[in-house]
């Protein structure tokens, strides 16, 4: 018998492999962060023993869910300024409040909270845009999630520097700092066509290229900002992105709100990965996304959740169970978008979007250890004939029981194990008191 770290047992293993990915009465060996097995509870109890065995007959292990696309430190302005259009809500609101209270500890305590938030929903994995990543990395790190932390750039001054060398030095410094960390995975992120010139552009992909990381930004989120952009530049967003080189498989787009057919197109062509950011957009009243068309021509879509100023929450099955129902209304067909692709898209394809598919986003092997356990116990997942469509229709944050990143545990039983959930709420409200005056 050989010895490993956890042993994970329920009745259901969600493995997400190309074929239905289900495993009845299964069982997950880890050891170090990585899985050293998956198959029946037989077949992992005949080879592997461990101190540390968790047992939910009535359960699925499933991997992580995993968040392309936020602002997370934004979670201590949700609710500040609501029922606004997007231009009015940045400009009008969310930039003073940054103006005024952004800064390493804002970003550190925020970041803390909002990481706090998405692990107790099951999100092993986020991608950031913000400023101050280093201190998101301490957060990152007192929490135990993953994420990809992209510094943010613009062409006008702010708080975090003043002229664009600046930021891009910043940029570079925080990229050759966290490149090997085990839990924080750098990116570069020029906020948005219409804040981000074509040089902006030209130089956060090659600076992304010369690091090998991803390059995250806002893409045809609204009509005004198509508009802007087309009487700017004389093309789409995307046709802009095409034109100063910056479309490839390191893109990550947030929203893509308002392409066509041909635009569409272009980011097949060109393996840009797509984050659908529904409840954001729908909130903003920003417009619905295209999805069965990208993922029909073959892009790659996975799931988002804004940052919480304009969602309110950072919950993906949320976001899962909205876009699985919505889009079959939008396209008068009830066959798309099924309850596999959304829980794929919530998964398998978010870390693939990431560029860490070929390790994270199933239960496989060799792959590292992020996971969690959805208690089936429950009136409203009962009875199950079809798990993909539980998952996808049914299941809500409060049904995550476990989650383990990097092959520690790091919720359990619904409770935070390495930071006081009353110490974070604490810190979270003291901020809200001097940002109200």
């Amino acid at each position: 018998m050989e010895k490993v770290d956890h042993i994970l047992k329920a009745g259901y293993v969600l493995t997400l492999e190309d074929s239905s990915g289900i495993i009845e009465d299964g069982a997950v060996a880890i050891r170090g962060n990585k899985i050293a097995d998956v198959g029946t509870e037989e077949e992992v109890e005949k080879n592997y023993q461990s101190k540390n065995v968790i047992a939910r007959k009535n359960a699925i292990i499933m991997p992580g869910l995993v968040n392309t696309h936020t602002h997370a430190p934004m979670v201590y302005f949700r609710g500040m300024a609501d029922d606004l259009p997007l231009k009015e809500w940045l400009e009008k609101h969310i930039w003073p409040a940054e103006e005024k209270w952004l800064g390493p500890e804002f970003v550190r305590d925020a970041s803390e909270l909002a990481c706090l938030e998405m692990l107790k929903v099951g999100i092993t994995t986020y991608n950031d845009m913000y400023f101050f990543e280093e201190a998101s990395a301490e957060a990152v790190h007192a929490l135990g999630i993953r994420a990809v932390l992209g510094v943010g750039i613009l062409d006008f001054p702010s708080v975090t520097a003043k002229t664009l060398d600046e930021y891009f030095d910043k940029a570079e410094a925080f990229i050759r700092q966290f490149r090997d960390d085990p839990l924080v995975v750098p990116a570069i992120a020029p906020h948005a066509p219409y804040t981000c010139g074509p040089d902006t552009y030209r130089r956060a992909a090659s600076l992304a290229e010369k690091y090998d990381v991803r390059l995250h930004t806002h893409l045809s989120e609204t009509e005004w900002e198509v508009q802007e952009v087309k009487k700017r530049y004389g093309l789409s967003p995307v046709k802009h992105m095409s034109s100063v080189g910056a479309l490839n498989d390191r893109m990550l787009a947030a929203h893509c709100v308002w392409v066509d057919d041909t635009e569409i197109d272009l980011l097949a062509e060109h393996n840009v990965s797509v984050s659908h950011c529904l409840e954001s957009n729908l909130k903003l009243a920003s417009g619905i996304a295209p999805v069965v068309r990208m993922l029909d021509a073959g892009v790659r879509v996975a799931f988002g959740t804004d940052g919480a100023a304009s969602n309110n929450d950072l919950d993906i099955i949320s976001e899962m169970s909205t876009a699985a129902k919505l889009h079959k209304t939008v396209a008068g067909d009830p066959t798309v978008l099924n309850a596999r692709q959304a829980v794929l898209m919530a998964t398998r394809w978010g870390a693939e979007a990431l560029g860490m598919g070929d390790r994270l986003g199933r239960i496989r092997e060799g792959f590292i250890a992020d996971m969690i356990m959805i208690d089936l116990n429950r009136t409203h997942l009962t009875p199950l004939y079809d798990i993909y469509s539980h998952i996808a229709y049914s299941a809500r944050a409060s049904d995550v029981g476990c989650v383990m990143v990097d092959g520690k545990m790091v919720v359990n039983e619904g409770e935070p194990v390495l930071c006081p959930e009353d110490e974070i709420i604490v810190k979270a409200n003291r901020w809200a008191s001097k940002i109200k005056g």
